[in-house]
């Protein structure tokens, strides 16, 4: 199956030690309590929210079958998953991390919420214990608390640095006026200097519901401009179809200034657009969720979510680093090895600061579907 981990060398060692003042089991660890999943000598929490209601909880319980999944696709795993509710708060976070390193977890999995994130952070980071996070919001990352999930700047790295070699020069962005907006355009003023690029304008959109009054005059003032763009950045999925029509009616010659997008162009009703098509946009290969995909729905009999990955990935992670790295497991220095590591949707790896890099494939659209029109990297290159 997949790779937890790969060249791990020269590590420094971690231990929890005793487990003073708590019931013990007869190997010496403390009593567990809930759910517990594999039976193997090391514990890992597994923090979902489980009691959010809605969405939160069909996440969860996805998420908690994944693991479960991924355990039994792992040959020999000796990793015990503690499952502990956050009911997606950060109240909750804390908690389920309190419970969970009290029974002797020595990587926290989740949470899946950015508020439950810092939360579990507060407690995790006072213990030494690390956490693999499932949230996308970078503003929880930090030392010791990394994130899994597909991260904004990642998607703008690669669709920007692929346009400049495909000698786009100029670019333009319209983007939401909100907290991802702003995440996604520090990223692409910094990933747009990095190619030795230009930028000829920038448009904000207010987020208004279904009213797109304001994406549409944003989206003619780029066309105004359109003489002197080659590509233009529009993350956002939900108005991708309608920005590539306003521009086309406005003059624009969408294939000449190529549209790019995000990982959230990944959806039907996006890739059918025909007035998207031709245009590019990042994402993983989609080969090894497809895989997986199957043997969840015949385990289940539902089709997974596409984050569902993560919660398999992490858990992967996990009993390979148990297996491959000994005492030094879950160190700083092994979940930051420069090589990385191979998931279902490729190669990551961990930066010291919580975020991620991984490798993705550039993807155009067809108006019928994709087509990956340059490969994800099968590893991280030395200068990368």
């Amino acid at each position: 199956m997949l790779a937890g981990a790969v060249a791990l060398t020269g590590c420094m060692g971690s231990s929890l030690g005793e487990y003073p003042g708590y019931p013990s089991t007869p190997d010496g660890q403390p009593a567990t309590t809930g759910e517990t999943l594999g039976t193997g000598t090391v514990r890992v929490g597994l923090l979902l929210p489980m009691s959010g209601g809605g969405s939160a909880s069909s996440i969860a319980t996805v998420f908690r079958n994944t693991a479960e999944l991924a355990l039994s696709d792992f040959q020999g795993a000796d990793i015990q998953i503690l499952v502990k509710d956050t009911a997606g708060t950060a109240a909750g976070g804390k908690a389920a991390a309190q419970a969970a390193i009290s029974e002797g977890a020595e990587l926290l999995l989740g949470p899946v919420f950015a508020p439950a994130v810092g939360g579990a952070g507060s407690v995790a980071r006072a213990s030494g214990v690390p956490i693999v996070a499932f949230s996308s919001d970078e503003a929880v990352a930090s030392r010791g608390i990394y994130l899994l999930s597909f991260l904004p700047r990642g998607d703008v790295r690669r669709i920007v640095t692929y346009a400049a070699s495909q000698r786009k020069r100029s670019f333009a962005a319209l983007l939401p006026d909100d907290t991802y907006g702003a995440v996604a355009e520090a990223a692409f003023r910094q990933e747009v200097g990095r190619a030795g690029a230009r930028i000829v304008t920038i448009e904000r959109y207010k987020v208004q519901g279904g009213d797109t009054t304001d994406i549409a005059e944003k989206a003619r003032r780029i066309a105004a401009n359109a003489s002197q763009i080659d590509a233009v950045f529009v993350p956002a999925g939900n108005v991708a179809p309608f920005v590539a029509q306003t521009l086309t009616t406005s003059g624009v010659n969408l294939a000449t200034t190529k549209m790019l997008g995000s990982g959230q162009w990944e959806a039907t009703q996006v890739l059918n657009a025909p007035p998207l098509s031709g245009a590019w946009y990042p994402g993983p290969d989609g080969a090894g969720f497809k895989a997986f995909a199957e043997r969840y729905r015949a385990a289940h009999g539902s089709a997974p979510p596409r984050n569902a990955s993560l919660a398999y990935d992490a858990t992967i992670l996990a009993a390979g680093l148990v297996r491959s790295a000994g005492a030094s497991r879950f160190s700083e220095r092994v979940l930051t090895n420069r090589d990385g590591f191979l998931g279902i949707d490729g190669v990551f790896r961990f930066n010291r600061d919580g975020l991620n890099q991984r490798g993705l494939a550039i993807y155009e659209v067809t108006g019928s579907g994709s087509r990956v029109i340059a490969p994800a990297p099968r590893s991280f290159g030395s200068g990368s």
